[in-house]
């Protein structure tokens, strides 16, 4: 099932994708997960409504090196546990808004990612409970001015930019395993990123469990979850598109502040 964050006439609603028309929901992340949402009765063309990203978190949590293929690509190895960054909220961007380039940087680059959509509190949660707290799984870009991260793992100021985290284009409510997806990055139609979730050194659930014990994640708190190997620089005009299996798409140019 595909639930979409969308507007209409100014209003901001939840709502499912039902034969080609979006069906605006009553009720929280939460209620979704539980399975006691209702219908408002209002039912919008999909061309009509403006695609927002998948969620508003109040913090967006990244890892490092969470491919094999990725750290053997930079010559490193897979980290024994975590490794946590974050991004603020006035990063998230949706589908097909544009990414800007910070004038203070020569080098922006792509990052295709699977991002988890946590749907109600949980702290302290165990791993065996750990996916009852998602509400479901979207398609990310981790975008990074490379010039700008230093080399000691203080990675924020280069991730954090306004625009720096691409979201959507919905939620996929029906993924019963994420570590068996294809993740997959297209830059300007030209397939450069190509890796499979079962590639993670840290697995979703142990991630959820993992993170939780140090905070609390709030409903629409984002964990994105690593790229695959392949990352490289894009320039002003580029089109990247970030293709998860069983998700959908999503896409973003990048042009000058």
């Amino acid at each position: 099932m595909k639930l979409l964050r969308f507007a209409y006439e100014q209003k901001t609603s939840y709502g499912m994708i039902k034969n080609g028309m979006v069906k605006e929901i009553n009720g929280s992340l939460g209620n979704v997960i539980d399975k006691d949402y209702t219908f408002s009765g209002n039912t919008y063309p999909l061309e009509k409504i403006k695609l927002l990203p998948s969620s508003y978190p109040s913090k967006v949590l990244c890892l490092g090196l969470n491919y094999r293929s990725h750290a053997e690509e930079l010559g490193l190895p897979a980290p024994l546990q975590p490794i946590i960054f974050m991004k603020p909220s006035t990063a998230v961007i949706g589908h097909k808004e544009s990414i800007l380039y910070p004038p203070q940087s020569k080098r922006v680059d792509y990052e295709a990612e699977l991002a988890v959509i946590i749907g109600k509190k949980c702290y302290r949660v165990d791993r065996a409970q750990a996916l009852d707290y998602v509400v479901g799984y979207s398609c990310a870009n981790d975008i990074t001015a490379r010039d700008l991260q230093p080399k000691d793992g203080q990675w924020t100021y280069s991730k954090s930019f306004d625009t720096f985290a691409p979201l959507g284009p919905w939620i996929e409510t029906g993924i019963d395993n994420p570590e068996s997806l294809q993740v997959s990055g297209y830059l300007n139609g030209k397939l450069v990123q190509d890796g499979f979730t079962a590639d993670h050194v840290f697995t979703v659930d142990y991630l959820i469990h993992y993170i939780s014990h140090c905070m609390t994640l709030l409903p629409g708190d984002v964990i994105m979850t690593g790229t695959p190997s392949g990352i490289g620089p894009m320039e002003k005009g580029d089109v990247f598109k970030v293709s998860i299996s069983g998700i959908g798409e999503l896409e973003n140019d990048l042009k000058s502040l």
